[in-house]
């Protein structure tokens, strides 16, 4: 099988990088210029996309094509391309719900081979290299494996079942993005009673992740009685001083699922992930 033509939509600031890596192993590489903004336009151009005028155009020369474009618009955009009858292989790789990629698979299917597909890490310019991680027939994922060897683009199969991708990039967006939100929080807390520099020495003397260390979960869940009442303090302190208390609420009503775990030292991880499941 020679180089595939690969199509595109639509090329934000990780599509666009993702695509050139692509090119490294493609014949061409084309986006679809209709309908979209001037820095879409600049930024094909940068990375040496090849335009063509319509959907229609790119699905018809594609034979992989590759989505990657905000959430909200994922399942439009695979309908879009289920109307044209488009009979390639497409890699869903927006970073959406395991739930939402199997209607986009159903959708494109039989026509369409689906990949199901979660970039982690930020998009391949300069020293980064992502991860693509990949879910779907053994066939498809090899492709697209094929397409981005030795780029900076590595790929890593989670087997063929479509939904595994989109899983691991959201479970890992919930905690690296949400962890982003409660530092804003933190700090912005500290800096309203001066002691933001302090926090930030006090949190200094640890730098390792907590999702690392998921054996802690039991421990979590052994002290949630006494933690959700002080996240309830603390959502307090934030509203007091005009920050958004929601996300320590929310964090205080998970921690009571485990309420009647108190301070049961023989609690397993598993124990606790099920109480947590099924309160």
């Amino acid at each position: 099988m020679g180089q595939p033509t690969v199509g595109i939509l639509h090329p934000g600031s990780m599509g666009a990088a993702v695509a050139a890596c692509a090119a490294t192993n493609a014949a061409s590489v084309m986006w679809c210029a209709e309908g979209r903004s001037p820095a879409s336009v600049a930024r094909a151009a940068q990375f040496g996309l090849t335009a063509v005028a319509t959907l229609s155009e790119l699905l018809d020369r594609s034979d992989i094509v590759i989505s990657l474009c905000p959430p909200a618009a994922a399942e439009d955009l695979a309908r879009d391309v289920a109307v044209q009858g488009f009979a390639g292989v497409y890699v869903e790789a927006n970073a959406i719900s395991p739930e939402r990629a199997l209607r986009i698979a159903a959708l494109l299917e039989p026509d369409a081979t689906v990949v199901d597909g979660g970039v982690v890490g930020s998009p391949p310019t300069g020293a980064k290299s992502p991860t693509l991680y990949l879910s779907g027939p053994a066939d498809a994922t090899a492709r697209i494996e094929a397409l981005f060897a030795a780029t900076a683009v590595q790929t890593s199969v989670l087997g063929a079942e479509v939904g595994k991708a989109s899983a691991l990039k959201l479970a890992y967006a919930s905690f690296q993005k949400t962890s982003r939100v409660l530092v804003a929080l933190a700090v912005g807390m500290a800096r309203e009673h001066g002691v933001d520099q302090e926090l930030i020495e006090v949190a200094s003397r640890r730098t390792d992740s907590y999702l690392s260390e998921p054996e802690y979960i039991a421990k979590t869940a052994a002290r949630a009685w006494r933690w959700g009442p002080e996240l309830e303090e603390a959502a307090d302190a934030l509203a007091a001083a005009g920050l958004p208390p929601q996300m320590l609420r929310a964090a205080a009503s998970t921690l009571a699922r485990w309420n009647d775990a108190k301070d049961d030292g023989e609690l397993t991880l598993t124990d606790a992930l099920d109480r947590l499941a099924q309160p």
